[in-house]
């Protein structure tokens, strides 16, 4: 049996100022991190910075998706309730369905740190065999919301056909349910 592709993992970060180069990007350099942590199975890493708003950052997740063969794709930035925050709405664009779950996990871990994050649209779905999640911008929201979430990426990966991913149990360890005893 051939060995198992390395996984493809889409960065994108969304924010005018760091697509303008005026801002240095912190947040994709921060996933970045936090998987290179977590991860022990290989992956390639795609970078992408876009500018806000919804068309751009479909526009991107289209591509990745589709045309790179992205299996995760992590969007940091653009989930505030500030006019050019849209990045859930380019996301609703492309998704075939949404898993609303993530969402809900994330906001639930970030407001233990902040009372603000009641305002943060975090969420997830599904684009073919790619799993898609906004993150806030900041990189230590980031992290939170990894943690309350990635346990349960690599069994969500492996059900939609995506490639396989494996995680340091140390740091995050993945669910993936036994098969039942006959």
């Amino acid at each position: 049996m051939p060995p198992e592709r390395p996984a493809r993992i889409g960065i994108v970060t969304v924010s005018d100022r760091a697509a303008r180069k005026e801002y240095p990007d912190r947040g994709g350099p921060a996933a970045a991190d936090w998987l290179r942590r977590v991860l022990t199975s290989p992956a390639d890493i795609l970078r992408r910075v876009v500018p806000d708003g919804a068309d751009s950052v479909a526009q991107t997740l289209i591509d990745l998706a589709d045309q790179q063969g992205a299996d995760l794709i992590l969007i940091t930035g653009g989930t505030g309730p500030a006019p050019r925050d849209r990045t859930p709405e380019g996301l609703a664009q492309v998704i075939d369905f949404d898993l609303p779950g993530f969402g809900e996990a994330m906001r639930a871990a970030s407001l233990r740190a902040v009372p603000t994050a009641i305002l943060s649209r975090q969420g997830a779905g599904v684009r073919g065999r790619t799993l898609l999640i906004t993150l806030p911008g900041n990189p230590r929201a980031i992290g939170t919301c990894l943690d309350a979430v990635f346990a349960a990426v690599p069994y969500c990966l492996d059900l939609i056909g995506a490639a396989r991913i494996d995680t340091d149990p140390k740091v995050c360890a993945a669910f993936r349910p036994t098969a039942p005893r006959r």
